[in-house]
């Protein structure tokens, strides 16, 4: 006998929030992810102040998912450049499942345009909180810039999960070579 766990009808829009706004973008309706999660309009509006909220609160909620699924653990072993060469293994393999659309914390960013809106803000620090792994790594590494170096690396990240989340490129191939070319010329062990 399975016991089927049911979820609250905040998970249930959270859940909704990650998933319409990931696949139709955030510009997705309070009627269609009310609609998608089960929960009216009404019991949305107690639970969350506003869309904009729901939405800041699905993506900050699947942030830390999000970076397992791309960073090393913290103490494996591998070497600094392996561990960075690792992020983006981990993405070219994201990109090659058919329901990939890129990076969501990137299409935030890029769909609001707002700095400001709540959504936009958990995506920035995101996106920061990357940059910040790729600099520690290099800095370990011996990189000769390490802010430089960083900065590249996630020029790179944001271009390969863009491109290939519109379907413009396949990463086979394309990915490690790049970053591979980019951590030697900055001199990484």
């Amino acid at each position: 006998m399975t016991t089927e766990v049911k979820l609250s009808p905040r998970e249930r829009l959270l859940e909704a929030a990650a998933t319409l706004t990931y696949r139709d973008g955030v510009g997705i309706g309070i009627e269609a992810l009310c609609k998608a999660a089960g929960v009216s309009k009404r019991s949305m509006y107690q639970l969350f102040e506003s869309k904009d909220e729901l939405l800041a609160t699905s993506l900050k909620e699947r942030a830390a998912a999000y970076v397992a699924t791309l960073l090393p653990a913290v103490d494996d072993g591998r070497s600094p450049r392996e561990r960075i060469l690792h992020v983006f293994e981990q993405l070219e393999s994201q990109a090659g499942e058919p329901e990939f659309r890129g990076c969501r914390y990137l299409a935030v960013q890029i769909e609001l345009k707002d700095q400001s809106h709540p959504a936009s803000r958990v995506a920035h620090q995101v996106k920061a909180n990357l940059t910040a792994f790729f600099r520690a790594e290099a800095g370990q590494g011996g990189a000769d810039d390490p802010d430089l170096l960083a900065r590249q690396l996630s020029l790179v990240f944001d271009g390969t999960s863009a491109r290939a989340g519109i379907g413009a490129d396949k990463l086979t191939g394309l990915v490690a070579p790049t970053v591979t070319a980019l951590l030697d010329a900055a001199g990484m062990r």
